[in-house]
């Protein structure tokens, strides 16, 4: 690490502690040179992932955006938010883990409604609804019969 005041590459690390929930080190260096102090941050670096819409359009993958989908699923239910993150998280980590540098949008949807069966099936119901875009009530029906034949089974 070279020092910002005198740009000699050696320095000694004085202190280091986790920042950001645990995904970055902050490192407290002092410059062996000229003896003053810096902050550095390390941090992994991430290969961007984009997401193939059913248009053909890229976007970068969004956690966030798969969140927000999950919480308006999960609208009144009795759902802790701490589930609702971890379902989250679990799918970011599915995807990134699987090393392509593109998904298709459909798969990141059968994986929010995969987690959110096990969830609450309301929850599912709903979201499926909107993912699935049902045109009319047998659509809806036969995709409830679907979950009531797993269910007994």
């Amino acid at each position: 690490m070279r020092c910002m005041y005198c740009d000699c590459t050696e320095s000694k690390v004085i202190d280091s502690r986790s920042a950001d929930d645990d995904r970055t080190i902050r490192r407290r260096r002092e410059c062996i040179g000229c003896g003053r102090r810096f902050t550095t941050y390390e941090t992994i670096e991430v290969t961007p992932v984009l997401v193939v819409k059913s248009d053909g359009n890229r976007q970068a993958f969004d956690v966030g955006k798969i969140k927000r989908g999950i919480v308006k699923a999960c609208e009144k239910r009795p759902v802790p938010a701490e589930k609702i993150d971890a379902l989250a998280e679990d799918i970011a980590k599915r995807v990134y883990n699987s090393m392509e540098t593109e998904v298709s949008s459909k798969e990141i949807g059968e994986l929010v409604m995969d987690g959110l069966k096990e969830l609450d099936e309301v929850a599912y119901v709903r979201y499926a609804s909107v993912y699935r875009s049902f045109k009319d009530i047998s659509s809806f029906m036969s995709e409830l019969q679907k979950m009531m034949e797993k269910k007994e089974n």
